[in-house]
């Protein structure tokens, strides 16, 4: 059954909701060579299993690393200080070994990697151009320019490698919020650990509102959790002893014990960890387009500067090797690929940063692309549009009883954390009645409460306790769309609550936001109600909305918009809304962590729980989309220019050096903007 779909009248707690979960494949990855070798065109390279990464770094491993770049400018300053002021001792092998230390001090791994990419058959990247460029530098005695080739080059690198970081960093802060420490039951003693060193089999205790860290099952005689996160139920779960608890669920009543049954890296939440560190690897169309090209691109490049080497010696009368030998080192330089392949992933990069400190996980650059084309956005209703928490929204009294009731109630209700009580309790205040301690309370599990309240005998629950207890209730509850929750005083029938799930305070803005956008059409999908769906879109004016419908039924009505020709993006946040989310173009899952299954199958996640940052998500990718686009538009206008005044001997090496490396911290410098812009 949908999640959405009506219950019958539910008291203080439920009925179990199975546990079980579904297990649905995530979206194949799209992982491709990049276009330099084997790992990475620059030297942000993504940290493999037991290697650190960027934002793990300590203080010292980035010193370190920045180290030989201060030195080799130190040195090619003092070089270039020399020269100019023709001091005479500066000269000879001292001036060579000053600009070869310089030159190593930076250049080595790229000429590594030239070497490297040629025994492996791939020898026209990007490294084999910088290495010819800047040692054929060195064979005609240019060491500055070779040099300053490469420092800058590498200086490029150490900008995505910082940008990279940032975003990683933005991430993982938005992503790790599990719970750090737990509380151990040893020798009848209860010890805070860190939830790390907690094996299996150990028993932990959960208090009262704290969220459960680590997959377990439970011990005590029953307790009520909050499991929206992982099954996007609006409704708590009474979990009896037996059931499982898994990590990301919220102990709503009292103090429950548990046996852990996975260790922190394999709970629930450590899994979502693990697709973040997946995120870099899932490239844009267009990333993969550049790293086609540039496989073509490439030895076209190292063509034309042979030729531009040694064609001039048939046409030119005197032809001198050297000056055309630098004009083809100009040539190599400026059609270095530097500022794309710089740029391009870490404009990507900028992008999910920037959405991270939104609260947004975008899992890949290919979602980011996607996500500017979405023309229509298909939403869930509960837990999506609306707060998945229940309001009173009337109290009605039986002909010829007081409404004293409603006080009676909600002083049986004060006692209880459950969703359903605070509502109770908010409307009696709400409402001016004060509230007394009860007495001989009891909790009825899965029906509701009795207890004696101002010396009288109320009972409030559902209809199943209703009848357990000799109650008859009126007919008119029964019809009622939402949830009902009856009262009986001294054994006769006096009222129900009509509760019923309220839009999120954001839900107004959000259909406004994407409206503005230009989002051509807004659909509801949910398994509530045909009546309960209508009146929401009705509110929210959303376009076409569907109720009563069962996952593959939601399925089916995406699938149809876009046999349309239209790109379709989903948002949900259950465990049965993931088919959806993995049919649809785009995938969004909502609801805090939202469930297993949302979470694998999605391409975006909704951290804040808030349908507001739909829009957003559009907005940084369409802006992030335009950014990459300007970078390639920068880089290959000026390039062409450039190139073709190298060749006819118009710009030298400082001018191919600094058009080059310009570009590339032009375009690093537009990429990183994106992670500094404000977006509604």
């Amino acid at each position: 059954m949908a999640k959405d779909q009506s219950r019958e009248a539910v008291a203080l707690a439920p009925h179990p909701v199975a546990s079980n979960r579904t297990a649905y494949p995530p979206k194949s990855k799209q992982v491709e060579e990049d276009s330099c070798c084997g790992n990475t065109c620059c030297g942000a390279q993504a940290s493999s299993s037991g290697e650190k990464s960027n934002d793990q770094k300590s203080a010292i491993d980035i010193w370190t690393s920045y180290l030989p770049t201060l030195v080799s400018f130190i040195l090619l300053l003092s070089g270039i200080i020399l020269d100019y002021l023709q001091v005479h001792w500066f000269a000879g092998s001292l001036r060579i070994l000053t600009y070869g230390a310089a030159f190593l001090l930076v250049g080595w791994r790229v000429v590594w990697h030239a070497v490297q990419g040629i025994r492996k058959g791939r020898i026209f990247n990007e490294f084999f151009l910088m290495s010819i460029a800047t040692l054929g530098a060195f064979y005609l005695g240019k060491y500055a320019e070779g040099v300053t080739v490469m420092l800058f080059y590498i200086i490029g690198e150490h900008f995505q490698e910082a940008a990279v970081a940032r975003s990683r960093q933005s991430i993982k802060a938005l992503m790790d919020n599990r719970p750090d420490e737990v509380s151990l039951l040893q020798d009848g003693q209860i010890v805070q650990v860190a939830a790390r060193q907690v094996k299996k089999g150990a028993l932990i205790q959960v208090r009262a509102g704290e969220k459960v860290a680590l997959d377990g099952e439970l011990l005590s005689a029953y307790a009520s959790f909050d499991t929206a996160a992982l099954t996007g139920e609006s409704m708590p779960d009474t979990k009896a002893a037996g059931d499982k608890v898994l990590a990301g669920m919220i102990n709503l009543d009292k103090v429950a014990q548990m046996r852990v049954e996975a260790t922190y890296e394999n709970s629930t939440l450590s899994k979502i960890l693990h697709l973040v560190e997946e995120a870099s690897s899932r490239k844009a169309k267009t990333q993969q387009f550049i790293a086609r090209f540039a496989k073509v691109y490439t030895p076209i490049v190292v063509l034309l500067a042979t030729a531009v080497t040694l064609l001039p010696y048939l046409f030119v009368d005197h032809y001198i090797f050297s000056d055309w030998f630098y004009r083809a080192l100009v040539f190599l330089v400026i059609s270095c690929p530097c500022a794309l392949v710089i740029s391009i992933p870490l404009g990507y990069f900028g992008g999910i940063g920037a959405a991270s400190r939104h609260g947004i996980l975008f899992k890949g650059a290919s979602y980011l692309d996607q996500m500017a084309k979405v023309n229509i956005l298909v939403m869930d209703k509960t837990g999506t549009l609306t707060k998945g928490i229940f309001s009173v929204q009337k109290a009605v009294t039986t002909e010829g009883m007081d409404e004293d009731w409603i006080t009676l109630a909600a002083m049986l209700e004060v006692s209880s954390t459950h969703p359903v009580a605070k509502a109770v309790v908010a409307y009696a205040k709400q409402e001016g009645k004060s509230l007394a301690p009860v007495e001989e309370l009891q909790e009825i599990a899965g029906q509701g409460l009795k207890g004696i309240a101002n010396g009288q005998h109320v009972l409030v629950g559902n209809q199943q306790l209703m009848k357990q207890e000799g109650i008859i209730t009126r007919a008119e509850a029964a019809s009622e769309d939402h949830t009902v929750l009856y009262v009986a005083i001294n054994g006769q029938y006096a009222g129900y609550f009509v509760l019923a799930d309220a839009l999120k305070e954001d839900a107004h803005q959000a259909i406004e936001r994407l409206r503005h956008l230009g989002i051509r059409q807004l659909v509801m999908l949910s398994g509530d109600k045909e009546t309960i769906v209508q009146q929401v879109a009705q509110q929210l004016k959303i376009d076409k909305a569907f109720g009563a419908l069962l996952p593959q039924e939601k399925m089916a009505k995406v699938e149809a918009l876009q046999q349309q020709g239209n790109t379709v993006a989903f948002v949900g946040d259950g465990i049965n809304d993931a088919p959806v989310i993995t049919r649809a173009d785009i995938g969004i899952a909502m609801g805090g962590l939202g469930s297993d299954a949302a979470i694998e199958t999605a391409d975006v996640v909704i951290q804040t729980d808030q349908p507001s940052k739909i829009a957003t998500a559009i907005r940084i990718s369409r802006k992030t989309r335009q950014v990459v686009w300007q970078n390639i538009a920068l880089a290959f206008g000026i390039k062409a220019l450039v190139m073709v005044l190298g060749a006819f001997g118009v710009a030298s090496l400082w001018e191919a050096v600094f058009a080059d490396v310009g570009v590339a911290l032009l375009a690093i410098l537009n990429a990183v903007r994106i992670q500094q812009m404000k977006f509604r």
